[in-house]
């Protein structure tokens, strides 16, 4: 390759992909097909369960990337991240690696000026403060669906992007699944006939209900849960209002709407994007939106579940 990497990256530009369609581009000096001054080297901000699998081990295959950071405010999970990195590396060379550098704050992988691009994928509240931060210090930034938990966040960090010059990308794994590319093939080129009503739906067992009141717990000593907090409000430690200490189990913070605009943000992300994908409308949003509600008693709170009806813009 005749280009260094920063001018790789200012040349490339890389859709609304998923996050098992990582740019195909090494680790060279583990492969000896690229020099090291052309790869991009990308910290990894969160390390939960979909960072775990599969963005690591997407980032540790591609060709022209390398993992030269990670961090969490989680110290099993931060160790146990590193030490993926660390021996997948040290695996390919044949001995001992130690190069990926471990961090309990973010603020010190932005300081850091080796790392092109970061890899976010933390609860949902910290997503558009963490990518401004990123596009600030001039790092690109791969950001887990969804991008923010409020349309008017989602703008600001448009704006900081559009400043700062910035490569960003929206990770939805399911836009790179076979069956869906198919799926919408088939919608967008008239083989059922014209849409007249598109119905979304989410498999009830994945849908699940509010979080019962828990009782404060003492923080754990692995978690800096102050940190977590971040922008959030001030709020009592429980387990289930962030995630399970020494596990990678579905977090309980995802029910929580300080945090999480609940199922309809984490499936309804997935299967409305590719709703609007085979409706051809994905460059645009819904014109108007109507919701109703019933109220029913679940562990002696009130919980809500919505219908909506949403009109979205057609050609």
């Amino acid at each position: 390759m005749s280009t260094n990497r920063r001018t790789f990256i200012k040349k490339t530009t890389v859709g609304t992909i998923g996050a098992f369609a990582i740019p195909n581009v090494v680790p060279s000096y583990l492969l000896g097909r690229t020099a090291p001054s052309n790869r991009i080297n990308v910290a990894m901000i969160g390390l939960g369960r979909q960072t775990v699998d599969p963005n690591i081990p997407q980032f540790l295959k591609s060709d022209n990337a390398q993992i030269v950071a990670v961090c969490d405010v989680d110290s099993w999970r931060l160790g146990n991240g590193q030490k993926q990195v660390n021996d997948y590396y040290g695996q390919q060379k044949g001995f001992s690696y130690n190069g990926c550098d471990a961090y309990g704050d973010f603020r010190k992988v932005m300081l850091r000026k080796d790392v092109d691009a970061v890899m976010i994928s933390t609860p949902d509240h910290w997503h558009v403060p963490l990518a401004i931060e990123a596009a600030r210090a001039g790092k690109h930034i791969s950001l887990e669906k969804p991008i923010s938990t409020c349309i008017e966040h989602g703008r600001q960090l448009v704006k900081a992007i559009k400043k700062y010059g910035v490569i960003t990308r929206n990770d939805s794994e399911f836009r790179t699944l076979p069956k869906f590319s198919r799926a919408v093939e088939l919608v967008r080129n008239g083989r059922i006939g014209k849409v007249q009503r598109i119905f979304v739906a989410v498999p009830a067992e994945l849908n699940g209900t509010a979080l019962p009141p828990t009782p404060s717990m003492p923080v754990p000593s692995e978690l800096n849960y102050d940190m977590w907090l971040g922008p959030a409000w001030e709020a009592p430690y429980t387990e289930k209002r962030v995630h399970a200490i020494k596990n990678y189990g579905r977090p309980g913070w995802m029910r929580v709407d300080s945090y999480c605009n609940g199922m309809i943000s984490n499936w309804g992300a997935h299967l409305m994007g590719i709703v609007q994908w085979g409706n051809n409308t994905e460059y645009s949003g819904p014109i108007s939106i109507e919701g109703t509600g019933e109220f029913d008693k679940v562990c002696g709170i009130h919980s809500i579940s919505l219908k909506s009806n949403t009109v979205m813009q057609t050609e």
